[in-house]
């Protein structure tokens, strides 16, 4: 079954507003790797539409940055799903529009082997939160960034019950940002629950 991952940028209070975070080659550079080893991208309309505005522009004019062009290119080309119930098509390309019921699509995706052991990547917000209580997220990234912002969009806002994970591995970044992954802890949480 292929690995869904959910990355983000969070802030030390734990929002997630993308024209807030310091976005530096290192932190492409990272992205990149993720992107990579990824073959589906999942979004919500919101980021789908903040993304569409973006990157394809650079992709016609680069920066002349290797990690943010390179990034530019990633994105462009994997094969996006977008779920939302308000937009009724999608332009860009490899981008296909999702209706249905997130926990099917999702399942589906993770089943499906024709991209070999490719992993699926979803970076929105509210879709994140879905798939956490639908127990579907087999890793996590948060990228945490060294800032406060004291509001804004809380990432975790609609997380009721306790969910435990378990530390994979946490990388420094230059600018005294820092990435955390952590996996799911399965059982342990199964059983907690009860």
């Amino acid at each position: 079954m292929r690995k869904l991952i959910a990355s983000i940028n969070i802030t030390l209070d734990g929002f997630c507003d993308h024209n807030a975070v310091i976005a530096d080659e290192e932190l492409h550079q990272n992205a990149n790797e993720l992107l990579r080893n990824a073959d589906t991208i999942l979004f919500g309309r919101v980021t789908y539409q903040l993304m569409e505005s973006g990157w394809p522009p650079i992709v016609k004019k680069p920066t002349g940055i290797k990690s943010i062009d390179e990034f530019a290119v990633l994105i462009d080309n994997i094969d996006k799903i977008v779920f939302s119930h308000t937009l009724k098509s999608v332009e860009w390309k490899n981008t296909r529009l999702a209706t249905g019921d997130i926990q099917e699509e999702v399942l589906k995706l993770k089943q499906l082997r024709n991209s070999g052991s490719k992993n699926i990547v979803v970076g929105s917000p509210g879709i994140i939160v879905t798939l956490m209580k639908l127990e579907l997220i087999n890793e996590y990234q948060f990228s945490v960034q060294p800032i406060v912002l004291g509001s804004g969009l809380p990432l975790f806002k609609n997380i009721t019950n306790r969910i435990d994970l378990r530390l994979l591995k946490t990388k420094t970044l230059r600018l005294l940002y820092f990435r955390i992954n952590f996996k799911d802890a399965g059982e342990l949480y199964h059983i907690r629950k009860k």
